[in-house]
């Protein structure tokens, strides 16, 4: 029997939008915790993998061919993922691509303790690749259903927290576990455990269901994302900018053992490279906390443009910068700045939104974030190899200040959703979450 709605929306006294209120509600803050710890075991393997392709390869366009393994499928699975989170129980199938991950994931251990073919472990970990892209739509679509659209940017606050706070546990837990004899294989392995936290958190929460209120057929359901994003000028201009700072600012993400190692001359299995890493990480959780407490009050608008520029100063000191001494603290900042400027493109990207258009028009915000990364880091991963990662670093800045200023969305203002289109309270989506039968849809 389905949780009350009394029991599932109940919210603390904080002030609306912020984490604080976000977490209030329950089926919010259970599908949180769950995605969280399996995103700890995720970023112990994201640390381990890319830092064994380079200490075997040396080469940069290595690390960048893994990278597109794991987040190349969004751009072309998304859309048909968001397709996918309309036809299917949202319940069962985001279930069975957190299972299929996690097997893939057991595959991947077994042929790094062999030291297997590169390209078979490239196949494997496009797998992992292909079912989250195909499951990310429909996860990222029901998390604003578990609470009402006023407390949505503290719970999109909580997302960044929890992608980075678990990018700076997940290093450190695997370089501790490594320094108390456990290996590279294992690592895959505790990863693969894991997403046993995220199964559950799934399988205990209710997803509000909510009708997709597309009529179109064929090959024309693929294109109702981009239809209503081109329709809404605010959905287009924060997609295009995403998708720009994907490609020229952010290769560096992927390529991070391989700049660490000829930039400051840290090599990628030493407790060095991890520190880096993790107080990057660590920047990245503060800057996207940030944004649903001390930064609540700020009009995101602004937001966006201080943190671009904010990342710009940031990573052309992370360029200059010729040792672990500077690289450190500057890496801090270029994370901190880094999710503070993702965290409110976001939130004001699923604020225009309506409930039934999130599946389809989140696909594309995943080809933009995660695809569009790792085509930059194919494009620049030759280069850096080639000239080195200062060329590439200083493209980085030239982008963010070029999109300070055209994401700006008070100088350049775009159609937004009005007040009156927002979507239903939570309590009149989960009346409508029982079907006739008296069945929770999505279950």
């Amino acid at each position: 029997m389905p949780t009350p709605v009394s029991e599932r929306t109940t919210k603390s006294n904080a002030r609306a939008g912020s984490a604080r209120a976000a977490f209030g509600y329950r089926d919010f803050r259970i599908i949180w915790i769950g995605l969280f710890a399996s995103n700890v075991g995720t970023w112990m393997q994201n640390l381990a993998l890319p830092a064994y392709i380079d200490a075997r390869t040396h080469k940069a366009t290595w690390v960048a061919i893994m990278g597109f393994a794991q987040l190349g499928p969004l751009l072309l699975l998304s859309i048909p993922g968001g397709v996918l989170a309309d036809r299917f129980p949202r319940r069962p199938w985001l279930i069975t691509n957190q299972a299929l991950q996690m097997v893939f994931a057991v595959a991947i251990a077994f042929l790094i303790a062999r030291d297997s073919s590169l390209w078979a472990i490239f196949a494997i970990q496009l797998g992992i690749g292909i079912f989250n892209a195909l499951g990310a739509p429909a996860m990222q679509a029901s998390i604003p259903l578990l609470l009402n659209k006023e407390d949505l940017p503290g719970a999109l606050s909580l997302n960044s927290v929890m992608l980075n706070g678990s990018r700076v546990i997940g290093p450190a837990l695997a370089a501790a576990l490594i320094g108390f004899g456990v290996t590279v294989p294992q690592i895959f392995v505790i990863n693969a455990a894991t997403y046993l936290f995220a199964v559950a958190a799934i399988a205990v929460i209710v997803i509000p269901h909510v009708q997709s209120q597309s009529v179109e057929r064929g090959m024309q359901k693929l294109l109702v994302g981009i239809r209503i994003a081109r329709q809404r000028g605010v959905l287009s201009r924060m997609l295009l900018a995403m998708t720009a700072f994907s490609f020229l600012c952010l290769p560096y993400v992927s390529l991070f053992p391989s700049i660490a190692r000829l930039n400051f001359g840290i090599d990628s299995s030493s407790a060095t490279y991890k520190w880096l890493y993790a107080t990057w990480g660590l920047g990245a959780c503060l800057g996207g906390l940030a944004c649903g407490s001390v930064f609540t009050r700020f009009d995101r608008r602004k937001l966006i443009v201080f943190a671009f520029r904010g990342f710009a100063l940031s990573m052309a000191g992370f360029a200059l910068a010729s040792g672990p001494l500077l690289a450190i603290p500057i890496g801090f900042l270029l994370g901190f700045f880094y999710f503070m400027a993702v965290t409110p493109m976001v939130t004001v990207f699923q604020t225009n939104m309506r409930d039934h258009e999130r599946a389809r028009v989140m696909s594309l915000w995943f080809m933009a974030f995660g695809g569009t990364v790792t085509l930059g880091a194919l494009a620049f991963g030759p280069v850096v190899d080639r000239f080195g990662p200062r060329p590439v670093l200083f493209v980085s800045v030239a982008s963010a200040v070029v999109l300070s200023w055209w994401a700006d969305l008070i100088r350049r203002p775009t159609q937004m959703l009005s007040d009156d289109e927002s979507s239903q309270p939570l309590e009149a989506r989960n009346a409508t979450s029982l079907d006739q039968h008296g069945v929770v849809a999505g279950e």
